[in-house]
């Protein structure tokens, strides 16, 4: 189909101005266009993602192929030293809805039977052995479905979510991954030959979403040389924390949809690519309440600058793995968040990152502004 198109670099801190992450631009069908992104000294290291994101055809173009992995080195010297040599794996989780002999792109039912896929293959072998840790880059680089990611037999030991990196290392049996999201993690083998299963559990986003069944994604294979086993970390990297910080302004983002499903806003209003929603003041830090009034869970996205976790339904997040860029706001619930507004000024986006629900409204416009355009 000859669509326009364009691309978002997904959890970057960039600027949101052309020629970098302006997700305003749509190219034509059989046009180019020119990115360049300046990255401050200040990102974070950590897997983050691109995908399209053209007004009201991002799912489609997701679901068609549009969307990879990036990598921002430097988690390794967090690392102690026995690590820092260790093999790593990108593990881009995406699914394929079949049409026929295509895939399906167009007319995407978030809960239709589905190919889920690893790096693009399904049921592919992964290699460890006896007794080695790899660095794993789980990624959700897919249009709309959650995964619950489970290996057999091990755990997860997370060492960044969403490319910031956690203060203390934390384990995790199942880690749940909403569309967008990315975890880095330390895998460590048994001790003998064996294999085992990389899988995705059953999950249930509420009475109005759907439900997930459990499918086999890869299978992981113990053998060879035994290695010694190296001591996971306990602490990992600076983290900084807003739980002090001056609140500049407090806003309320509010997600709903109609009874059919097939319409969804941001505080009662479809999104509009020429009004303003939200402005806010650079330099500053901002307390949002992202509150879901509907019967499924969504996914709340924000582009240009990641945000601090506070609660959700009340809750304290644990302070000392509470950055992300992308988050699951539970039906009927609400998170409470802290972003730092920093580096960049310029109109960019809010929405639910379940492509679906944001070609059908569910995203609002930020303009994020210098100091001396307070007020006006």
């Amino acid at each position: 189909m000859r669509e326009d198109t364009n691309v978002h670099v997904h959890g970057l801190h960039v600027s949101p101005r052309s020629p970098a992450d302006d997700i305003f631009v749509a190219i034509k069908y059989g046009r180019s266009h020119h990115y360049a992104y300046r990255l401050p000294r200040t990102v974070t290291p950590g897997t983050y993602w691109y995908h399209s994101h053209a007004d009201m055809m991002s799912a489609a173009q997701v679901a068609g192929g549009e969307s990879g992995v990036i990598v921002v080195d430097g988690l390794r010297r967090y690392l102690p030293p026995a690590l820092r040599g260790i093999t790593e794996h990108v593990v881009a989780l995406k699914d394929f809805q079949i049409h026929g002999d295509a895939i399906r792109t167009h007319g995407l039912k978030i809960g239709a039977r589905t190919n889920r896929t690893v790096n693009g293959q399904q049921n592919p072998v992964t290699s460890l052995r006896p007794g080695e840790t790899q660095l794993w880059r789980l990624a959700n680089i897919g249009a709309n479905i959650y995964y619950r990611l489970h290996l057999k037999g091990g755990r997860f030991h997370v060492i960044a979510q969403d490319g910031y990196p956690v203060r203390r290392v934390y384990a995790a049996d199942t880690l749940v991954i909403a569309a967008g999201a990315r975890f880095d993690v330390l895998v460590r083998a048994a001790g003998r030959p064996g294999t085992t299963t990389l899988e995705t559990l059953a999950y249930d986003t509420g009475k109005a979403g759907n439900r997930f069944p459990r499918t086999d994604l890869a299978a992981v294979v113990t053998g060879g040389t035994p290695v010694s086993p190296a001591r996971i970390p306990a602490d990992f990297a600076p983290n900084e924390d807003l739980a002090h910080a001056v609140i500049a302004d407090r806003k309320t983002v509010v997600f709903t949809e109609n009874a059919a499903g097939d319409v969804f806003y941001v505080n009662g209003r479809t999104y509009a690519p020429d009004r303003v929603d939200f402005t806010s003041v650079l330099g500053t830090v901002e307390e949002w309440i992202v509150r879901n009034d509907s019967d499924e869970e969504h996914s709340f996205h924000v582009h240009t600058n990641q945000f601090q976790l506070m609660s959700t339904d009340g809750k304290a997040s644990d302070p000392d793995h509470r950055w992300f860029d992308t988050v699951t706001v539970p039906a009927r619930g609400n998170v409470v968040i802290r972003v730092p507004f920093t580096d960049f000024t310029g109109r960019t986006v809010l929405h639910c990152h379940i492509l679906n629900h944001e070609d059908m409204g569910m995203m609002a416009i930020l303009d994020i502004v210098p100091p001396r355009d307070r007020g006006k």
